[in-house]
């Protein structure tokens, strides 16, 4: 179940302690209720779906925990290749995920759903963005850093745009670029409490959030993010994951994901 220990931060340093912190909980939850517990890092944007997705899979199992860690998938590979106890990662890009493949951490990973970049502007809307290409009018936008996906995916977007707006338009925008953070939600929060005219996020993310509104983004500029899940090769806990992993595949997770505002992987 989702705990305090949740993890995050923005830089190796705060990582170090929460892997210490998540560590130290996730021990003593297992003893002391004695369930077994099965540790997932998810992306941030996963957060309410894999909530509804645990909740659905403990009532199935309920001699399993499922534990539940949010941040940027950054953030996750890198407390992976630290020592942090997972089982499961889900990862909201491939290039986290095959680079853990890659130092032999997990092993072969499953595509487990899709998203779509959401451009999301207060309520009240103050700089009046009604389309994509009015983005420049804003003030202050917020986007992801060059390493968390979101913010990837963005780089994406901005190319695009770029071949179809002008190169005008991307330097306009990015001026008026006055934070770049570690995670969407940190991206959503911005907008929510004012302290951005807009931010570029998931789909997913602007649906969950009745205190922003979606302004759409053209589909020809629009860029697809996939995500995918596998078990950790040094999982005490390999059989379930292996389980949990096709659970979050199977037909009834799909109507979860679909509810929650993701995409069926596209082939």
């Amino acid at each position: 179940m989702p705990g305090g220990c949740a993890m995050g931060g923005r830089g190796a340093p705060i990582c170090l302690v929460a892997v210490v912190v998540f560590a130290g909980c996730r021990g003593s939850a297992s003893q002391s209720d004695g369930q077994d517990a099965l540790s997932v890092f998810a992306a941030s944007s996963l957060r309410e779906a894999f909530a509804d997705i645990e909740r659905a899979y403990e009532s199935a199992h309920p001699e399993l925990d499922v534990r539940l860690n949010f941040a940027g998938s950054q953030v996750l590979r890198l407390q992976i290749e630290q020592g942090a106890p997972a089982d499961v990662f889900a990862s909201a890009d491939q290039s986290h995920m095959q680079a853990l493949v890659g130092a032999g951490h997990v092993t072969a990973p499953a595509a487990l759903v899709d998203n779509a970049l959401a451009l999301v502007v207060p309520l009240d809307n103050p700089a009046g963005i009604e389309r994509f290409d009015q983005l420049a009018r804003a003030s202050r936008i917020v986007i992801g850093t060059d390493d968390v996906p979101v913010g990837i995916y963005t780089r994406q977007l901005f190319e695009r745009a770029g071949a179809r707006l002008g190169q005008g338009f991307v330097e306009a925008v990015q001026g008026r670029v006055v934070s770049r953070e570690s995670n969407v939600r940190l991206l959503r929060a911005k907008v929510e409490l004012g302290e951005a005219d807009a931010a570029l996020v998931y789909d997913s993310d602007a649906a969950a959030s009745r205190r922003v509104r979606q302004v759409p983004i053209p589909q020809a500029l629009n860029v697809r993010a996939h995500y995918s899940i596998a078990p950790l090769s040094n999982s005490a806990r390999r059989v379930q994951a292996l389980r949990f992993v096709d659970y979050t595949r199977s037909a009834v997770a799909a109507r979860i994901f679909e509810r929650h505002g993701f995409l069926a992987v596209q082939p």
